[in-house]
């Protein structure tokens, strides 16, 4: 008898401490709804600045316009372009194909790094953060915390996240998480060269008078001030929640429906903001036909939180699960920017003399759940596997370069900075050493075609190195040596580090020699979260499961 009652206190004192836990999470994620809420106000027109009423030249003795489209997290194999498509081929891009059948396309193209901000830091400054010190993805605050408390789930055989709380204050705040002033980017390079530069959407670069978008070169700047697409709940909008990832939990618990324009106050955006950012692109072609301009559309799509029109998600079809019918839906509204933005130019009479560059700062995120968006390639969104880095790249510019070519040659977001200048007529920042090289003869014909070079990625013990067709990744935290003859294996199947510790060593002086006089990050990493290499975060972990941490 007495054993009875003691096993059923035993139970009850269990039970009570679960609910407890749990009600705690729901305590903490509901202060996080309240911590650091902006004052947002109604939606209002944004005033662009009007360019000359009539041309200052000729159209075809002016420097060519320059739009550069970046998509975020966009998986290799969510556009159709190279054979591949959402939901098995099922919903096509046909306008970002169009654009890609105008362009040069770069069939080996690489991210910086396999996070947002960084990479964006490096296709802004053309240099690896072992010269800028800009290596992790500034994160709001308590974000490591919630992270991991919802991660590390009792039982589960995934490796558990680490939060170093005592490195927490050793962080700026998040808007002065920011890409150092004195480092020059490409908006300031081409402001320099008499160009209008205006920037719309997601920056992630900092903000304020040293870091925000207005300070490092943009004229203009309409900025995503905070990553809802639509308000949550909206009718005009289907969400898809991620109860499995607690990435999901956060940007649910934090984000709001905001912009700013010019660091003004915080507004509503006018409507779902893929299609309203474009509106205004439109709206910032037609104002500055007359000018030379560079336009960088940062779109947020397709990042989560997974939020699509009701339209868009309609189009898309029966699809299931509703978590990928929502994100197809998203890729559509993508999808529909590019197109929309072809064909302004093309109304302007502006497309003969306009460049434009599309691309991804990163691979997708296994974090959401849908596991085909990088194939055929391994890896995620915070791996260094191809699924992880490389992406879509195309640069179309008529008359200039030659439509449908197929470029083979490695190339990297650090090539854009050298690229664009060549391509504007103007030359790189005097005194600065850019990493990146021209690629612009791969695709034009003219000038001197790059040598060789190795490609590099780090983020902190995690590195990796591309060089003569091999690709070697080390890691720590698990002590790791991956080594890849991409030649011969292209979506890293075969492990080669055992068989060939003689290429491992060359490689490795490779990162050896790149660490030579780094520059140590400007703050440190708080979190390393555990990314299973071949599953998505709604996979169960197994035993065996080859994965990677993360440290950010």
């Amino acid at each position: 008898m007495l054993k009875k009652i003691l096993i059923g206190l035993l139970v009850v004192v269990v039970g009570v401490g679960a609910l407890a836990y749990f009600n705690r999470k729901s305590i903490i994620l509901f202060a996080v709804t309240r911590v650091n809420r902006m004052d947002v106000g109604p939606n209002h027109p944004v005033v662009w600045q009007q360019g000359p009423a009539t041309p200052e030249r000729p159209l075809n003795q002016r420097p060519p316009n320059i739009i550069f489209i970046l998509a975020d997290d966009l998986g290799y194999n969510d556009i159709s372009t190279f054979g591949g498509g959402v939901a098995g081929g099922r919903v096509k891009t046909p306008n970002i194909d169009r654009l890609a059948a105008r362009s040069a396309v770069y069939t080996q193209a690489y991210s910086g790094t396999a996070t947002c901000a960084p990479s964006r830091a490096m296709l802004m400054t053309g240099r690896y953060p072992t010269r800028t010190g800009f290596e992790f993805t500034p994160t709001p605050p308590r974000m490591g915390k919630l992270v991991t408390m919802f991660s590390n789930q009792p039982g589960s055989a995934r490796p558990p996240v680490i939060w170093h709380e005592d490195r927490e204050a050793e962080l700026p705040d998040f808007a002065g998480q920011g890409l150092p002033g004195s480092e020059v980017t490409v908006a300031e390079m081409l402001k320099g060269a008499g160009y209008h530069t205006v920037h719309i959407g997601k920056w992630h670069l900092g903000g304020g008078k040293e870091f925000g978008a207005n300070a490092q070169g943009f004229d203009e700047s309409l900025l995503m001030a905070n990553g809802l697409y639509l308000p949550a709940g909206d009718p005009r909008g289907v969400e898809a929640r991620l109860d499995f990832d607690p990435i999901d939990k956060f940007l649910w618990a934090r984000m709001q429906f905001a912009a700013s324009f010019n660091d003004g106050p915080y507004f509503e955006p006018g409507g779902y903001l893929t299609d309203w950012w474009t509106d205004e692109s439109l709206k910032v072609i037609e104002a500055n036909r007359n000018r030379p301009f560079f336009l960088y559309l940062a779109h947020w799509g397709v990042h989560s939180p997974l939020q699509a029109t009701k339209e868009d998600y309609e189009a898309v079809g029966d699809i299931k699960p509703h978590r990928l019918r929502v994100y197809a839906a998203m890729i559509r509204a993508l999808d529909r920017s590019v197109g929309r933005i072809q064909d302004k130019l093309e109304q302007e009479g502006l497309a003969d003399n306009t460049i434009i560059v599309f691309s991804s700062d990163n691979g997708g995120a296994g974090y959401i759940g849908l596991p085909e968006i990088n194939q055929p390639y391994r890896g995620w969104k915070m791996t260094l596997f191809e699924g992880g880095v490389r992406v879509p790249m195309f640069v179309s510019w008529p008359g200039h370069i030659k439509p449908g070519q197929q470029i083979s040659w490695p190339v990297s977001h650090i090539d854009l900075m050298p690229t664009l200048a060549s391509m504007a007529g103007t030359t790189t920042p005097k005194g600065v050493i850019i990493d990146g090289v021209d690629i612009s003869p791969l695709a034009t014909g003219k000038g001197q075609r790059p040598a060789d070079r190795p490609i590099f990625w780090q983020s902190a013990y995690y590195k990796s190195v591309l060089a003569g067709g091999w690709k070697l990744q080390v890691s720590d935290r698990p002590k790791e040596t991956w080594l890849y003859d991409l030649t011969a294996d292209p979506t890293e199947r075969n492990n080669l580090a055992k068989a060939r510790p003689d290429k491992v060593a060359e490689m490795r002086m490779l990162l050896d020699a790149h660490q030579v006089g780094a520059r140590k990050p400007l703050y440190p990493f708080v979190t390393e979260g555990a990314i299973a290499v071949d599953k998505t975060a709604a996979d169960e972990f197994k035993p065996g499961d080859e994965y990677v941490y993360w440290p950010n």
